[in-house]
């Protein structure tokens, strides 16, 4: 059962991460945009579930794994920014 809500837990954190950079932007809500951010959340919630320690459970268990789903969906963007702009497809 761990494995379920540490995946969510990584989920989350993708997702936040995506509405936070989305506030930042001041630019209307893209719906294709989202849609790649949601898709690495949800990668980021599977492959955090699979390699996460499970020998102990913690509060900060789910705290870390949130934070690495975060971290997936910011370096995930960076990432694509950076194709986007070395090729200059949008």
């Amino acid at each position: 059962m761990e494995i379920i809500f540490i995946g969510v837990a990584a989920f989350l954190g993708g997702i936040v991460a995506a509405l936070l950079g989305w506030t930042e932007t001041n630019e209307a809500f893209d719906a294709r945009k989202f849609c790649s951010s949601l898709i690495r959340a949800i990668i980021a919630g599977g492959v955090i579930a699979v390699a996460f320690n499970y020998s102990e459970i913690t509060l900060l268990s789910f705290l870390i794994a949130f934070l690495a789903g975060a971290g997936v969906d910011a370096g995930g963007n960076r990432i694509a920014g950076a194709i986007s702009a070395r090729t200059g497809i949008k």
